[in-house]
């Protein structure tokens, strides 16, 4: 009230008789207080006051206050709007009080408003409870990037009544609070940001099932944007036979669900460039023959009917570029009797490392943790003791797998001598295939025993044979201590 008394002393003493009474008039009664002009503007002042301290509280707290606490943006966004909210109602409660409205007098008003709320304004009670709920419950915040009724996009804002989306286009949506409950919502970044795309392809069912795999995989693994655990993997889906088509389905992780349509795009160039080096076809023989050169035609039957003999017809090989990892594999003597089945398992959980001229693969002490073939480029390999280079390694050939295989450190230094790119095979992948299939560590050990004098030549320690035991034996019980078989 003394904000009352403060501007009638103005009115009275700085304005004329006539304004004086203008502010001073009654107006109307409402909860037993009587409003002149006065004391609206009083109450429209206290209520600005109230919703400006509310904004102000809510700015704070959510720029100053909860980032220190390690809050994210959703949770920081979501306290800070009920917070305000709680402010605002109870400001409200306070604002009456002191306008001196009696509040048990507007009982049966408030009843009647309650009921033209609930029958007129369904849809408005509907958003609110809605918006209370999403901002208590948080399955969508702030910064989420979700999807609902085909609508996709990041959460800019919850209010109490709507919540704002920017679509990818940057295009600004007001979603109603409501249609988050009512429908079903996909939330990309729920607990994890981490989402899966899984990207049909199909090839002609004259295919190698096997190269398309390594193509796929040696495509994901070029875009820097998917993620290298979990590892991409490729499904075969099976045959289509109406297309003659075989189907197979690539599966990466990426850790931005937003940029899903840009990974795609980028995933599939790689495919088509992969698939093209390597000579494999995703286009369905036609079934229709079409004449595109009549003429030459005509001219080709001519030749024929004169010369009495069929015009020799020439047709380019496309050489295929790259190397194929099944083939690879099969030159390593370990690996020449696995099936592609089996060699299936190492490619998928392989992986492809680029060097540039110069830099060291492995130095020499260092522990055997893996193997690596040669797909272009070409490795030095040094003995540092010594200060000699003992071999060079070129494309299509492989490198460290002794020191891998028997658990001895590096007894040389791998070193690149150009630009190379390697396929690595380390412990776990070898050590995954081997618990699968126990007859191939006895081949490898059948294989190390046979080459003992060259491994002694290159300071192996490998176990001199005894009377209790041979060096097989002796080789396939390391394989199986170091190999947990």
């Amino acid at each position: 009230m003394e904000f009352q008394e403060l501007l009638n002393r103005i009115v009275m003493q700085g304005l004329p008789e006539e304004f004086s009474s203008f502010f001073s008039t009654h107006l109307f009664t409402f909860g037993g207080k009587q409003f002149s002009m006065g004391s609206v503007i009083e109450l429209l002042v206290q209520v600005i006051l109230v919703l400006v301290i509310s904004n102000l509280i809510k700015q704070l707290l959510k720029q100053r206050v909860f980032p220190g606490f390690g809050l994210n943006i959703g949770t920081r966004e979501s306290l800070s709007t009920i917070v305000s909210y709680v402010i605002t109602i109870i400001g409200f409660f306070i604002v009456i009080e002191t306008t001196g409205i009696n509040l048990s007098s507007l009982t049966v008003f408030a009843g009647a408003i309650g009921v033209g709320f609930g029958l007129g304004l369904q849809n408005l009670t509907s958003n609110f409870v809605s918006g209370i709920t999403l901002l208590l419950e948080q399955p969508v915040k702030v910064g989420d990037y979700i999807e609902v009724d085909h609508l996709a996009g990041i959460v800019e804002e919850i209010s109490i009544r709507s919540t704002t989306i920017r679509t990818i286009n940057g295009v600004y949506v007001i979603v109603p609070n409501s249609r988050f409950l009512d429908n079903n919502v996909v939330n990309w970044s729920y607990r994890s940001s981490e989402c899966r795309i899984v990207l049909p392809v199909s090839v002609v069912d004259e295919s190698d099932s096997l190269a398309v795999m390594e193509a796929l995989l040696a495509a994901s693994r070029q875009e820097s944007r998917v993620l290298s655990s979990p590892l991409p993997e490729v499904y075969f889906k099976g045959l289509d036979a109406e297309n003659s088509m075989l189907r197979f389905e690539l599966l990466v992780w990426i850790e931005r669900p937003i940029e899903m349509e840009s990974v795609q795009s980028a995933l599939r160039f790689l495919i088509e460039a992969e698939f093209r080096d390597r000579g494999i076809d995703t286009k369905a023989a036609p079934t229709d023959i079409v004449f595109n050169h009549l003429p030459i035609l005509v001219q080709l039957l001519n030749q024929t009917h004169q010369n009495g003999s069929v015009p020799e017809i020439t047709t380019s090989d496309q050489p295929i570029g790259g190397w194929l990892l099944r083939d690879l594999l099969k030159k390593v003597s370990y690996f020449q009797n696995c099936s592609d089945v089996e060699l299936r398992q190492v490619i998928e959980k392989g992986y492809r490392q680029k060097l540039a001229a110069g830099q060291v693969i492995a130095r020499e002490s260092d522990p055997g943790d893996a193997f690596y073939l040669i797909l272009s480029g070409a490795v030095e390999v040094v003995v540092e003791s010594i200060n000699q280079q003992v071999a060079v390694r070129r494309a299509g050939e492989f490198i460290g797998e002794m020191s891998l295989l028997l658990g001895t450190p590096r007894t040389a230094t791998l070193r690149t001598i150009e630009d190379t790119i390697l396929f690595v095979v380390d412990h776990d992948n070898l050590h995954s295939l081997l618990r699968q299939h126990r007859t191939l560590a006895d081949q490898i050990a059948e294989a190390l025993s046979q080459r003992q004098e060259s491994l002694r030549s290159l300071g192996v320690a490998v176990v001199e044979e005894t009377k209790e035991e041979t060096t097989f034996e002796q080789i396939r019980k390391r394989i199986r201590s170091i190999f947990d078989l």
